[in-house]
């Protein structure tokens, strides 16, 4: 069911009197001024091997319709201002080579359609890795790799918005098959010698994965190998919900970096089993881990270096893709806003008083208990948008025009 404006309203007050006016207005303003990319292989035919060769229909064939289904994401949202891409996918001719004229082209395009280009990916996993990217012991596939994180940082520093992503599939199926230390070795000092040549102003995050494609060795495998990666001052972590062991406490991994300052950011998805890259859905582990980063001050610092990367990594084979978007921006924004009601002063006083359970509730009246969807109804009212962008775009017909193009 789609909230009226009355409906709205009648929530508003009820929270208002559970949590404060002053609270209210401070979540609807941190709605209205957050932002998430989103990423163009969302919109693509990327997955369809994986899923019987399915592509949902409507599925964007090129990097001109990437951004046309981005732009009109943006215009329902007002909250997706730049599009993530993935070198190899996005700013090549062939599949093998990246090119700058290219990724200049695109971002010209981007511009003209409303949005701008946002962090960049080299696409380390093509044909050629499969004994790994910057781990391999072939200098010649690493060396590939090395000019193609080279591009990506030129690219990011020029054309992005300054952040450069780094995932890499390295790995093994079986012990013996590498030599662990020796890939760890590669890696580190392929990365090295890329860093190297990227502009410091370039903020560089390593993303970790537990398994896959490797089932038995990983070569980066979890956030403590990433940072040990990290040492240079402009690089950081990357957090995918997806890549870790079920029950990992995702929300401490957050306070941890945030506590030792190092840069981060977030691919946002939802997993049930394996790295499935679903939508984002607005549960409870969500809703810490946005209380954590507003806590922390890394989501609206008045010093944008001190921000995290916030960008969604998605891309599942079955439903229709820009729903998917829309329903993760929604999830992402109604997690926000109940992070945003948690009162952190009464808070901390249960805290210092050992009240253990009263924390918990305290907390829990927030994160898990609030209804807190008039909150970002409001915040969507005031800038003019959509209340429900899912429905929204249920009744545009754009589904239909692209399908029949």
């Amino acid at each position: 069911m789609v909230m009226n404006e009355e409906m709205v309203e009648l929530g508003l007050q009820m929270l208002a009197e559970e949590f404060g006016e002053k609270r209210i207005k401070d979540a609807i303003d941190g709605i209205k001024k957050f932002e998430v990319e989103v990423p163009s292989w969302v919109f693509g035919t990327f997955g369809g091997g994986r899923f019987g060769e399915y592509t949902p229909p409507g599925a964007a064939r090129n990097i001109s319709e990437k951004l046309e289904d981005a732009a009109f994401v943006h215009e329902l949202t007002g909250a997706t201002p730049r599009i993530a891409a993935h070198i190899l996918w996005d700013f090549s001719d062939d599949g093998l080579n990246g090119s700058f004229e290219i990724a200049e082209k695109v971002r010209e395009e981007a511009i003209q359609k409303g949005i701008d280009l946002g962090a960049i990916n080299p696409t380390y996993f093509l044909r050629g890795s499969h004994r790994g990217s910057l781990s391999a012991d072939e200098m010649e596939t690493r060396r590939k790799y090395v000019e193609q994180t080279i591009l990506g940082g030129e690219i990011a520093g020029e054309l992005g918005d300054g952040l450069l992503t780094l995932w890499f599939p390295d790995g093994s199926n079986y012990p013996g098959q590498i030599e662990l230390r020796r890939a760890y070795k590669n890696m580190k000092e392929a990365l090295k010698e890329a860093y190297e040549s990227i502009a410091k102003e370039v903020r560089i995050l390593i993303e970790y994965k537990v398994f896959e494609p490797g089932t038995y060795s990983t070569t980066i495998p979890n956030w403590g190998t990433a940072a040990l990666l990290s040492k240079e001052s402009n690089v950081g972590v990357l957090v995918d919900l997806g890549h870790h062991w079920h029950g990992t406490n995702i929300e401490q991994i957050v306070a941890m970096l945030i506590e030792e300052g190092v840069p981060a950011g977030f691919h946002f998805n939802t997993r049930y089993a394996a790295d499935d890259d679903h939508s984002v859905e607005p549960n409870p582990q969500m809703a810490r881990i946005f209380y954590e980063l507003v806590s922390g001050d890394v989501i609206f610092n008045e010093d944008p270096s001190k921000n995290w990367g916030y960008m969604i990594d998605q891309c599942s084979g079955r439903e229709n893709r820009i729903h998917a978007i829309l329903h993760s921006i929604d999830s992402l924004q109604l997690s926000l806003a109940k992070a945003l009601l948690v009162d952190q002063k009464s808070l901390r006083i249960h805290q210092s008083n050992d009240e253990i359970v009263l924390s918990n509730r305290m907390f829990n009246d927030a994160l898990i208990n609030a209804d807190v969807r008039p909150i970002v109804a409001q915040a969507r009212m005031e800038k003019e948008l959509p209340i429900d962008p899912v429905a929204a775009y249920v009744k545009s017909g754009y589904q239909q025009r692209i399908e029949k193009r």
